[in-house]
């Protein structure tokens, strides 16, 4: 997969460079809009990973030519601009997703391919990794094939860390995401859902990152 990386900051594109490359995408890095502009004219990309701060002609300029012109290839927008009128602005002019920084280079993965999934006409309410399947619509799970029950807290709690297979959540963090932040919950709680999960499943689903946290066990599919 061939993807257009268009963003101004040196250090920040070098390392998403990298770690794109890793996941195996093809990555042509650009540093400004003009740029972008002319790598769309020349080249084909799968998908487009677009910085709005642009010196020059900004990521909003480019966004609408390329949609002006009829070019639907997916962008994922990556900005430090955080304000709700800002991701508004970025998805009306025709963006499929707004990606705030900071940002954890997990969730940008996982958003990569929903995009792709998306673009290809797969379905993208369904997470797999390794053996196992999570439909996010009917809250279901199915391991090596076979549907298994879990709770609606177990089922959320994996989605968490499904969603970025590489990140270590501390037990804080998951009690955060299930419970909302404030909420008083027991002390043992994560843990009993993970004891609950690994029994359900199998003990390798979810590992134990001792003195920090959890983190799913399974590879990318």
């Amino acid at each position: 997969m061939r993807i257009l990386l268009v963003e101004d900051d040196d250090l920040l594109a070098s390392g998403l460079q990298l770690a794109l490359h890793r996941a195996h995408y093809t990555v042509e890095h650009v540093r400004s809009g003009e740029a972008a502009l002319e790598a769309l004219a020349n080249n084909q990309f799968a998908l487009m990973v677009l910085d709005l701060g642009l010196p020059k002609l900004d990521g909003t300029a480019v966004l609408k030519a390329m949609r002006a012109r009829g070019d639907a290839m997916p962008v994922l927008i990556l900005s430090a601009r955080d304000a709700t009128r800002d991701r508004i602005l970025g998805l009306d002019l025709g963006a499929d997703d707004y990606l705030t920084k900071p940002f954890e280079l997990e969730e940008l993965l996982a958003r990569l391919r929903v995009l792709m999934r998306r673009s290809n006409g797969k379905p993208v309410n369904q997470l797999q990794l390794g053996e196992l399947r999570l439909d996010m619509e009917s809250l279901s799970v199915s391991w090596q094939g076979q549907a298994i029950e879990l709770q609606r807290l177990e089922f959320m709690l994996l989605k968490k860390m499904a969603e970025s297979p590489q990140r270590v959540f501390t037990r804080a963090q998951l009690e955060d995401a299930l419970y909302g932040w404030g909420e008083g919950v027991e002390s043992n709680t994560i843990d009993v859902h993970v004891h609950h999960i690994r029994r359900k499943l199998t003990p390798a689903v979810i590992k134990t990152v001792r003195g920090v946290g959890y983190r799913i066990g399974l590879a990318s599919a």
